[in-house]
């Protein structure tokens, strides 16, 4: 990223302060040696690992344990042309000791798809990278002007 391109690249502990704000993100991971990606609630622990559930027989926890995998959640404002991405890239692991899946399962919010045999999911934040667009800027520093759509079906104004 240049200086002026409209982003500002956050630094770690902002990008976990925004990360803990938000609810929902996205779990990048291989299927079928092809990439995948599928929303998911998950939340921070204390050392800022990020936790999720699951169930023990999904294909994601067959897909993710013991592999690194990609952790991305944002937040973005369409009419001010604002926002965050936070990146969050690390080793992930099921957890399986019963004193430490029990107080998870106090201080973790409940999954949105309730599961018999529910694991817990550790995401290490081994590296933890965010950008914030900042709204209007270019590489130059220019006030950016988006040009609008033309409507389906209409045809260029210069043009047959």
């Amino acid at each position: 990223m240049f200086e002026n391109d409209g982003f500002r690249t956050l630094g770690r502990r902002e990008c976990l302060r925004l990360l803990a704000g938000v609810p929902v993100g996205r779990i990048v991971f291989t299927r079928q040696a092809m990439p995948a990606v599928l929303p998911v609630n998950f939340s921070l622990d204390a050392d800022f690992s990020v936790l999720l559930r699951t169930s023990a027989t999904s294909e994601l926890a067959a897909a993710i344990d013991g592999v690194v995998v990609a952790f991305e959640a944002d937040e973005f404002d369409a009419a001010a042309q604002s926002g965050w991405s936070v990146v969050v890239t690390g080793r992930a692991s099921m957890v399986t000791d019963p004193s430490e899946y029990e107080r998870l399962s106090r201080i973790s919010p409940l999954p949105w798809v309730a599961a018999r045999d529910g694991v817990f999911v550790r995401i290490d934040s081994e590296m933890v990278t965010g950008r914030q667009l900042v709204r209007g800027r270019t590489l130059y520093g220019v006030q950016a002007v988006a040009a609008p759509f033309p409507a389906h079906g209409a045809r260029p104004a210069s043009g047959p």
